[in-house]
């Protein structure tokens, strides 16, 4: 019995010692790295995701892009010539009525078809121009005739025309063939002068110039201290 029992023990250990032996002769199996499974995992998984997103891309139809529409091209008109800039000045119609204003209507009133002048105002003295006598404006005279001249103004201000004013000759406005003058108002002459509200006529006597021609006089009012005011009167004449 033991002599079995001992048997048996022999013959385990001989397959025991065979099977080492096998397996010692026999080249062990190679052991992968991790790092490299994980890197052929993550491309595996990369080269699966890329051919996914292609076969997508190849599904959807592309979108055309939109196209440019161009602006419309901005047209410049005309531009205007200055050619008129060119052309000779034309002189401004003194007392003409501007477009889009409206005269006011002038006190001053009118005899013989003669619209009275300028009329200026100097403090208390105004005047205004009322009438006057032959001759009027391009009445024909003969040369070397004696002939005289009034004119009549009304005292508009507030101030009496009493001594030392004076209806004075503009000789710088006058043509030198009239040989006007002055009528100066003297002291002690009440007769002469003109209160507020009243008029006086101013006569003036000449003679016509020697040569035919238009010739052309002119007057106005003068206070005591030089100052002009009222109107600007005048005589033109024609000389045959």
């Amino acid at each position: 019995m033991k002599f079995r029992k001992s048997l048996w023990l022999v013959i385990m250990a001989m397959l025991a010692v065979t099977l080492n032996a096998c397996n010692l002769g026999a080249t062990p199996a190679p052991t992968q790295d991790p790092g490299i499974v994980q890197t052929e995992a993550v491309s595996i998984v990369l080269t699966q995701a890329a051919l996914q997103q292609t076969q997508t891309a190849l599904a959807i139809p592309p979108t055309p892009l939109p196209t440019n529409t161009p602006l419309p091209t901005a047209t410049l008109g005309d531009i205007p010539t200055f050619s008129a800039l060119a052309g000779t000045n034309t002189p401004f119609a003194f007392n003409t009525q501007q477009p889009g204003l409206t005269p006011l209507s002038s006190p001053i009133a009118t005899v013989g078809g003669v619209v009275a002048t300028f009329t200026t105002k100097n403090g208390c003295n105004d005047g205004a121009y009322v009438g006057e006598t032959k001759p009027f404006d391009q009445d024909k005279l003969v040369a070397k005739k004696n002939y005289s001249k009034g004119w009549t103004i009304l005292n508009t201000g507030t101030c009496t025309w009493d001594e030392g004013y004076s209806f004075t000759y503009m000789a710088d406005l006058s043509d030198p063939e009239i040989k006007g003058y002055s009528i100066v108002l003297k002291k002690n002459a009440p007769g002469d002068y003109t209160k507020p509200g009243h008029s006086q006529t101013f006569i003036v006597k000449l003679v016509t110039p020697d040569k035919a021609g238009e010739y052309k006089g002119y007057w106005k009012m003068k206070d005591d201290a030089g100052n002009f005011f009222g109107p600007l009167v005048s005589i033109w004449i024609i000389v045959l």
